[in-house]
C-alpha cells in the first residue's frame, strides 16, 4: 500500500483542476478576498500519526463547521431532549440559508447543521455559557491555542447579515428561540467567524473518531451519547444539500462551511481537515470533496465499505 504523504499528494494534485469550477464566498465580502488556489489536508490517526499536504497551516474562516462545536455544547449543557424539542433531525433538502420550509406553519428547523438550525442551538447556548468560554472548549476540542475571532470577517459577516436576522426573528415568532435575539444573532456569528486550519478540523475529527477521548492527554472531553448524535447529524445533513450524494460517494460523517474547510471523521480510525475555499454551488470546497472521495476510494473508508 502506498504511503500517506503519498496518497494525500496525490489527492491534491487529482483534485486542483476541479478549483477552476468554484468560486470563493463573494456573499460575505471578507471571504472574497481568500486565494481560492489554496488547497491542503491533513490526516490524524488513533495511531498517533500525523500526515500533512498543501495548504494545511493557513488560517481561515471555520463559518458552518462551527455549527458541530456549538450543537456539541448544546447536547452537553441542554441535553438531547431539550436541543431537539424544536429542532429536526431531518435533512431539509434546500439551500442552507432557506426559509421557504421555515415559513410553514408548523414547520421548525429541519436540524442543526442548516443556519437555521444553529441559529435556534445557539438560542439555548446564550443563557448557559459565554461567547469567551466557547472560544475556549473550540481551543480545547481542536488542540489549537490560536483559534480566535476573526474581527474583519465578523464585521463583514454583521455587515450583510439581513437573511439571517430574518429566519432569527421568523424562529422568536414560533416560540424556538426565547433568548434576545439579537444576542444570540451575534453569538451565532461570532461562531462562524473563528479562525481556525485544516490541522485544527483533523484534530476535532479525530476526538470525534475516538468517541469523545482526546488521544493526547487521554482526557474524555465529549460524552459518547454527544459524539455519536453529532457524527450521525453530519453523517445525514453535513454537507449542506449536497449531504445524500456526498454520503453515496465518500461514505464520511463531515462538515463544510463556507469559508473552504471540511472536517470529516472515519469512525475509530482517523480525523481529516480540508482547506480549499473553491465553494461549488452548494456551499462546499468543490476540490475538497474530490480529495475526500479520492481518499475514501484508497483507504477504503467509506461507511458501508467492506
Amino acid at each position: 500500500m502506498m504511503i500517506m504523504e503519498e496518497i494525500l499528494e496525490q489527492s491534491i494534485e487529482a483534485a486542483r483542476p476541479a478549483i477552476a469550477q468554484g468560486a470563493v464566498a463573494t456573499y460575505i465580502p471578507e471571504l472574497g478576498k481568500v486565494d481560492k488556489n489554496q488547497l491542503g489536508i491533513c490526516v490524524f490517526t488513533k495511531e498517533g500519526e500525523r500526515f500533512f499536504a498543501g495548504d494545511t497551516a493557513v488560517r481561515f474562516s471555520i463559518q458552518s463547521i462551527s455549527k458541530v462545536i456549538s450543537l456539541a455544547a448544546a447536547l452537553e449543557h441542554c441535553g438531547f431532549d431539550t436541543v431537539f424539542e424544536q429542532i429536526g433531525m431531518e435533512p431539509s433538502g434546500d439551500a442552507f440559508n432557506s426559509l421557504i420550509k421555515l415559513e410553514s406553519s408548523n414547520s421548525h428547523p429541519y436540524n442543526p447543521m442548516i443556519n437555521s438550525g444553529a441559529i435556534a442551538i445557539c438560542g439555548y447556548l446564550v443563557p448557559v455559557i459565554s461567547f469567551e468560554e466557547m472560544v475556549e472548549l473550540a481551543r480545547t476540542l481542536c488542540r489549537d491555542d490560536g483559534i480566535v475571532m476573526d474581527e474583519k470577517v465578523y464585521q463583514s459577516e454583521m455587515s450583510h447579515i439581513s437573511r439571517n436576522r430574518a429566519i432569527a426573528y421568523l424562529l422568536e415568532s414560533k416560540g424556538v428561540i426565547t433568548s434576545d435575539v439579537e444576542k444570540t444573532l451575534d453569538f451565532y456569528v461570532r461562531m462562524c467567524s473563528l479562525s481556525v486550519t485544516a490541522e485544527s478540523l483533523a484534530e476535532l475529527g479525530l476526538l470525534l473518531a475516538n468517541r469523545g477521548i482526546q488521544l493526547s492527554t487521554g482526557r474524555h472531553l465529549l460524552k459518547p451519547d454527544t459524539v455519536r448524535v453529532v457524527k450521525t447529524i453530519m453523517m445525514t445533513c453535513g454537507m449542506y444539500d449536497g449531504s445524500g450524494e456526498f454520503a453515496v460517494r465518500v461514505g464520511l460523517p463531515s462538515k463544510s462551511g463556507v469559508g473552504g474547510g471540511i472536517l470529516s471523521v472515519a469512525d475509530r480510525k482517523m480525523g481529516i481537515g480540508i482547506f480549499g475555499p473553491a465553494l461549488d454551488g452548494k456551499g462546499n470546497s468543490i476540490a475538497g470533496e474530490r480529495m475526500l472521495q479520492y481518499l475514501s476510494e484508497k483507504l477504503n473508508l467509506h461507511m458501508m465499505g467492506e
